[in-house]
């Protein structure tokens, strides 16, 4: 049986009046219970007020106005990147490139990177975890090149099988790509052990941190990640913005992958000069005011400090693993919590995950059901789909017996349907 710490490391009561959704009742006067956060979180009203305080009084475009207006709007936008530098303590400014989300970031070095560096018979080290956006890229890219995907395997309860990582590893290894957590299975992993792995092959590295910037202390120098990446959707930003870190090395080596304004020094009819990074990979009008508030939602997290975060979390991952043990008939995917964020997804006995879903929505209880992107990793676990709650700093010990209470229910219900 898991135990459970009785002394939570922050009080989510203290801020969660800073979140107005968060003070919704649904379905006949249930108050909200959102435990969703995995797919997008919440955002306090800090970040709302910087987001209309930028439309209302300091937006325009950035850069190219020789204007007081696109001056303020230029500082605002400049002054975000740079908290996102001090966030994951890279080295220099241009090494963070706006994009439209974790997404975005991961095709954009797939097609500059990897169409650059990437021949027939090359190979792309992934795992058997991985979300399709840290997929789906790599294998367009071995339909256009012929490099050939590996994927590191993972033990029954979700971790990877580190002893395999050396002997996927050959001469013609080019990429390792790892998600630092699992979406699914909240599996914490070992990313600066495996980019020391393949760095010591030659392989150049990239990390997909959508699922643990928001929840953790990161340092991309410390992990000497080449690549990492992350959306702010998930760390209470706006949607629409996200970012992709890179070695200045790299970067500079490799072409833009989108053209137009912005991105070049110089245009003719018959050629142009990139700019300098990093405008070279923000072509066209950026995601402005997406990342003013993603700057404003660091500003929140940093307030309250990530290993409060990350305690909290944990907290609450342990207490929802002991009252869905107590109803018993669930089978928990991932490791225990100590080794995992605050992800808990499971299945019923006898309901299908869609099921468990609508029926907690008639509790209040927003969790997601599917195969949550990850259609590889429920196939490698034998199922078709699972039920998840996933937890952010605002959820509470309280809540998290109200989903247990639902889930009870939802059982019962299931139970008399069959009887």
């Amino acid at each position: 049986m898991t135990t459970v710490d009785t002394a939570p490391p922050l009080d989510p009561q203290s801020f969660r009046s800073d979140f107005p959704i968060l003070n919704k009742t649904i379905h006949d006067g249930k108050p909200l219970v959102y435990l969703d956060n995995a797919s997008t979180t919440q955002r306090p009203r800090q970040v709302i007020d910087a987001i209309v305080r930028m439309y209302e009084s300091e937006y325009a475009n950035v850069h190219r106005g020789i204007h007081w207006l696109s001056d303020q709007s230029t500082d605002r936008y400049e002054d975000a990147r740079e908290k996102v530098r001090q966030l994951i303590n890279a080295q220099h400014r241009h090494e963070v490139i706006f994009t439209n989300g974790t997404t975005a970031a991961i095709n954009l070095v797939a097609r500059s990177w990897g169409d650059s560096n990437l021949k027939s018979g090359d190979e792309i080290i992934l795992t058997e975890m991985e979300h399709h956006a840290n997929l789906v890229p790599w294998q367009q890219l071995a339909e256009r090149t012929g490099c050939v995907l590996k994927h590191i395997p993972i033990t029954d309860d979700g971790q990877l099988v580190m002893d395999t990582v050396d002997s996927l590893m050959t001469n013609r290894t080019r990429l390792v790509a790892c998600t630092a957590v699992s979406n699914v299975l909240g599996t914490i992993n070992p990313v600066k052990q495996v980019i020391q792995r393949a760095h010591d092959a030659g392989a150049v590295t990239l990390v997909d941190a959508a699922q643990s910037v928001p929840h953790m202390a990161t340092d991309v120098v410390d992990l000497d990640a080449d690549f990492l990446v992350f959306s702010g959707h998930k760390m209470m930003g706006p949607s629409g913005v996200g970012v992709l870190y890179g070695k200045e090395a790299l970067l500079d080596a490799m072409p833009p992958f989108l053209g137009g304004g912005s991105m070049i020094r110089r245009v003719k009819l018959d050629s142009f000069e990139p700019a300098e990074l990093p405008a070279k990979f923000e072509a066209g009008t950026p995601p402005i005011v997406p990342a003013v508030g993603l700057g404003a939602a660091i500003d929140y997290l940093q307030n309250i400090g990530f290993d409060a975060i990350h305690q909290h979390e944990l907290l609450l991952t342990k207490k929802a693993h002991q009252i869905l043990e107590g109803i018993g008939g669930i089978r928990f995917l991932g490791p225990i919590p100590e080794l995992k964020s605050g992800i808990v997804a499971f299945v019923v006995d006898g309901i299908h995950a869609h099921d468990v879903a609508q029926l907690l929505d008639r509790e209040g209880v927003a969790i997601r059901a599917g195969h949550h992107c990850t259609m590889p990793l429920h196939k490698r676990l034998k199922i078709g789909a699972s039920s998840r709650a996933s937890f952010y700093l605002y959820n509470t010990l309280e809540e998290i017996e109200i989903l247990g209470q639902a889930l009870e229910k939802a059982r019962s219900v299931f139970q008399r349907k069959r009887s």
